[in-house]
Protein backbone atom coordinates (compact mmCIF):
# COMPACT_ATOMS: atom_id res chain seq x y z
CA UNK A 1 0.00 0.00 0.00
CA UNK A 2 1.29 3.56 -0.68
CA UNK A 3 1.68 5.68 2.49
CA UNK A 4 1.05 9.09 0.10
CA UNK A 5 -2.88 8.43 0.47
CA UNK A 6 -2.37 9.11 4.24
CA UNK A 7 -0.27 11.69 3.55
CA UNK A 8 -1.07 15.47 4.91
CA UNK A 9 0.82 17.66 2.27
CA UNK A 10 3.17 20.26 3.12
CA UNK A 11 0.81 22.99 2.32
CA UNK A 12 -1.32 22.13 4.71
CA UNK A 13 0.75 21.30 7.60
CA UNK A 14 2.61 23.61 10.12
CA UNK A 15 6.01 23.90 11.05
CA UNK A 16 8.91 25.81 11.68
CA UNK A 17 11.84 26.75 10.04
CA UNK A 18 15.17 26.03 11.67
CA UNK A 19 16.38 29.41 11.25
CA UNK A 20 14.02 30.58 14.11
CA UNK A 21 14.87 31.58 17.73
CA UNK A 22 12.97 29.63 20.64
CA UNK A 23 10.96 32.19 20.92
CA UNK A 24 9.25 32.19 17.53
CA UNK A 25 8.94 28.44 17.91
CA UNK A 26 7.40 28.30 21.24
CA UNK A 27 4.79 30.97 20.17
CA UNK A 28 3.90 28.94 16.85
CA UNK A 29 3.30 26.22 18.52
CA UNK A 30 1.28 27.83 21.19
CA UNK A 31 -0.60 29.60 18.40
CA UNK A 32 -1.71 26.45 16.86
CA UNK A 33 -1.80 24.43 19.74
CA UNK A 34 0.43 21.47 18.91
CA UNK A 35 3.00 19.54 21.39
CA UNK A 36 4.92 18.68 18.68
CA UNK A 37 5.74 20.55 15.29
CA UNK A 38 8.06 19.55 12.22
CA UNK A 39 11.51 21.64 11.55
CA UNK A 40 12.57 22.67 8.10
CA UNK A 41 15.62 24.39 7.10
CA UNK A 42 15.19 26.93 4.52
CA UNK A 43 16.26 24.48 1.53
CA UNK A 44 13.49 22.66 2.58
CA UNK A 45 15.05 19.29 4.51
CA UNK A 46 13.58 17.84 7.44
CA UNK A 47 15.84 18.44 10.23
CA UNK A 48 14.04 17.10 13.27
CA UNK A 49 10.72 17.31 15.76
CA UNK A 50 10.95 19.54 18.35
CA UNK A 51 8.38 19.42 21.29
CA UNK A 52 7.07 20.70 24.65
CA UNK A 53 9.55 19.12 26.13
CA UNK A 54 12.45 20.84 24.60
CA UNK A 55 10.82 24.24 24.99
CA UNK A 56 10.60 23.85 28.80
CA UNK A 57 13.77 21.91 29.41
CA UNK A 58 15.80 25.00 27.51
CA UNK A 59 13.51 27.51 29.32
CA UNK A 60 14.50 25.42 32.69
CA UNK A 61 17.83 25.10 31.94
CA UNK A 62 18.59 29.08 31.31
CA UNK A 63 16.23 30.28 34.23
CA UNK A 64 14.60 32.46 32.04
CA UNK A 65 12.94 35.48 33.94
CA UNK A 66 11.18 36.66 30.41
CA UNK A 67 10.12 35.13 26.97
CA UNK A 68 12.77 38.18 25.56
CA UNK A 69 15.33 35.89 26.87
CA UNK A 70 14.31 33.51 24.21
CA UNK A 71 14.69 35.37 21.20
CA UNK A 72 18.40 35.76 21.27
CA UNK A 73 18.64 31.61 21.43
CA UNK A 74 18.32 29.59 17.85
CA UNK A 75 15.82 26.83 17.72
CA UNK A 76 18.31 24.24 16.13
CA UNK A 77 19.94 25.03 19.91
CA UNK A 78 17.09 22.58 21.35
CA UNK A 79 16.46 20.42 18.44
CA UNK A 80 16.29 16.66 19.09
CA UNK A 81 17.09 14.14 16.35
CA UNK A 82 14.00 12.42 17.43
CA UNK A 83 11.07 11.36 15.07
CA UNK A 84 12.80 10.84 12.17
CA UNK A 85 11.29 11.13 8.91
CA UNK A 86 10.29 7.80 6.28
CA UNK A 87 10.97 8.24 2.69
CA UNK A 88 7.96 8.88 0.24
CA UNK A 89 8.45 4.93 -0.53
CA UNK A 90 8.51 3.35 2.81
CA UNK A 91 6.57 0.69 3.75
CA UNK A 92 3.16 0.92 5.30
CA UNK A 93 4.73 -1.64 8.17
CA UNK A 94 7.56 1.16 8.63
CA UNK A 95 4.68 3.90 8.88
CA UNK A 96 2.90 1.72 11.50
CA UNK A 97 5.86 0.97 13.56
CA UNK A 98 6.64 4.71 13.83
CA UNK A 99 2.92 6.14 14.44
CA UNK A 100 3.22 4.14 17.63
CA UNK A 101 5.67 6.53 19.47
CA UNK A 102 4.33 9.50 17.29
CA UNK A 103 1.14 12.06 17.07
CA UNK A 104 2.71 12.12 13.35
CA UNK A 105 5.59 10.99 11.56
CA UNK A 106 7.08 13.03 9.10
CA UNK A 107 7.81 12.17 5.22
CA UNK A 108 10.41 13.16 2.55
CA UNK A 109 10.97 12.54 -1.17
CA UNK A 110 14.27 10.91 -2.38
CA UNK A 111 16.11 14.09 -1.89
CA UNK A 112 14.86 14.63 2.02
CA UNK A 113 13.14 17.09 1.25
CA UNK A 114 9.56 17.25 3.83
CA UNK A 115 6.73 16.45 1.79
CA UNK A 116 4.36 16.67 4.62
CA UNK A 117 2.84 14.35 7.56
CA UNK A 118 0.70 11.26 8.19
CA UNK A 119 -0.78 12.18 10.94
CA UNK A 120 -2.05 8.78 13.76
CA UNK A 121 -5.22 9.40 13.49
CA UNK A 122 -5.45 9.02 9.54
CA UNK A 123 -3.98 5.59 10.02
CA UNK A 124 -6.41 4.47 12.87
CA UNK A 125 -9.67 5.50 10.83
CA UNK A 126 -8.25 3.81 7.94
CA UNK A 127 -7.90 0.17 9.88
CA UNK A 128 -11.46 1.40 11.83
CA UNK A 129 -13.21 1.35 8.47
CA UNK A 130 -10.97 -1.33 6.68
CA UNK A 131 -10.81 -4.05 9.63
CA UNK A 132 -13.91 -3.00 11.91
CA UNK A 133 -16.46 -1.38 9.05
CA UNK A 134 -17.46 1.85 9.41
CA UNK A 135 -19.89 1.22 12.47
CA UNK A 136 -20.13 4.71 13.72
CA UNK A 137 -23.52 5.73 15.87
Amino acid sequence: MNILRFLTPKSDVAYIESDCTVRQGLEKMRYHGYSAIPVIDPDGQYRGTVREGDFLRQILALDCPSLEALEEIPLTDILQKSNPAVKNSASMRELLMRVLDNNFVPVTDDRGCFIGIVRRKEIIEYFTKEYLGDNRD
